[in-house]
């Protein structure tokens, strides 16, 4: 499908991997920039690692009655994201503006995410406990917030969320990243990590259908690549049309020369391709 010159380009920025991008990795993404918007979200587990050693301890990550994980998070870690975010942010901008496209950041607090409430119950010391943990699942995009969607502009979302109390509150980039690409309109969504493909058995898969990539994600998937299939699938159900994982360029993705591509069209025979 030829899209529109103001659909975006949505591609999720892992935290774990921003530091590995280089030069020319940068300069791929501004060659899709000049042609359509681009919306960049990013994650920030790395940078709040090395901002406080204490997010690097088990403690700091919480596992609820139904065995998802999600980071304790108190109104301090949410300024502390905060903080590294806009560290991150300087960065990113920096680049682009390096290349010829002019950028901005966004808050998911500022008008953009909504959060529905979040989980209570969580397991700490073998027991599950009631905690106030700040996160909550996503229930909708306002795209209003991104009002300046053209060619040669990049919005850098940074994935936080207000609830219904007027709350703000932590939710996953992946998730975001899905949403808001629904919420666009955007054909494509790119997921950049610091794997190149999704694995199963060992083996590299190039192609999946979100049907055969959701039976995964509930029986073999584990840790990041479980919320990364559960993106997939939100973002396939909004109306994207195909989701990409992988650790390349994003012209790399795009193509499918590399990486794993999640359609909702079923793929022949087993379902995936090697």
């Amino acid at each position: 499908m030829s899209a529109s010159p103001a659909t975006p380009t949505v591609v999720k920025l892992g935290g774990s991997c921003l530091d590995d991008l280089d030069g020319t990795w940068w300069d791929d993404l501004a060659r899709i920039g000049r042609d359509r918007p681009l919306i960049l979200v990013h994650g920030w587990s790395k940078p709040l690692k090395k901002l406080d050693a204490r997010y690097s301890e088990p403690s700091a990550i919480l596992r609820d009655r139904y065995g998802n994980q999600s980071r304790w998070t108190t109104p301090e870690v949410i300024d502390d994201i905060k903080t590294v975010s806009a560290v991150l942010a300087e960065d990113v901008l920096a680049r682009l503006a390096g290349r010829g496209i002019t950028a901005e950041r966004l808050l998911g607090s500022d008008g953009l995410v909504a959060a529905g409430p979040g989980e209570r119950w969580w397991w700490r010391q073998k027991q599950l406990v009631e905690l106030e943990n700040l996160v909550g699942p996503i229930t909708g995009v306002d795209p209003a917030p991104l009002k300046n969607l053209r060619p040669g502009h990049a919005h850098l979302v940074t994935p936080l969320a207000r609830n219904a109390a007027g709350r703000e509150v932590n939710t996953d980039a992946d998730r975001a990243a899905a949403a808001i690409a629904g919420a666009t309109g955007a054909p494509d969504l790119v997921l950049v990590t610091d794997v190149g493909h999704l694995l199963i058995d060992d083996r590299p898969v190039r192609r999946i259908s979100a049907a055969d990539a959701a039976a995964f994600r509930d029986k073999g998937a584990k840790g990041g690549m479980r919320k990364k299939l559960r993106a997939a699938g939100e973002a396939l159900e909004h109306g994207v049309e195909r989701v990409v994982i992988g650790s390349a360029a994003v012209s790399e993705l795009l193509d499918g020369s590399t990486g794993t591509v999640i359609t909702g069209a079923r793929i022949p025979t087993t379902g995936v391709s090697a």
